[in-house]
């Protein structure tokens, strides 16, 4: 069987219960096909670059699928069905990827990089009253060539 990573968006006003649904649904189109799903991940409710179909954001969702051809056609047949399914894109891939996707490994980086903080900026440290603000050391400005040619006693200007 061929491997595929297909990434569906499913409209704003959706429920995350009926994003359950419906990825249980091309789940069992999937496996009534013959094939099956090896790896399911929520990506979440996120804004998009442009409007799609007068939303602004919608739940993604990526599937990673060991499946025959015929069944990856008739999940995305039902794709294109279903009102509620704005995107979709499925890719042949060599091999699927092991662990949480590069959207995930993201998401935790930066919840990691600040904590439990509510603002995302780091904290800027107050100098004390000792100590002077130093400025950054600047280049010596280039000579002129006025301050370079030497000067003759008795040359009239």
């Amino acid at each position: 069987m061929a491997l595929y990573e297909n990434v569906f968006i499913v409209r704003q006003d959706v429920s995350n219960q009926q994003v359950e649904e419906l990825t249980t649904r091309f789940t069992e189109i999937l496996e009534s096909g013959g094939g099956k799903v090896e790896k399911t991940e929520f990506w979440g409710l996120r804004t998009m670059a442009y409007k799609i179909k007068k939303n602004r954001k919608g739940h993604y969702v990526m599937l990673n699928l060991d499946a025959p051809p015929p069944a990856v056609q008739e999940m995305e047949r039902n794709m294109q069905l279903n009102e509620d399914v704005i995107r979709h894109m499925t890719l042949r891939v060599d091999e699927l990827e092991e662990g949480p996707s590069a959207v995930m490994k993201f998401r935790g980086e930066r919840s990691r990089s600040y904590g439990d903080r509510s603002d995302s900026r780091p904290a800027a440290s107050a100098p004390s009253g000792d100590e002077k603000p130093t400025l950054p050391e600047t280049p010596a400005a280039p000579a002129t060539a006025e301050a370079e040619a030497p000067k003759t006693e008795g040359a009239s200007e």
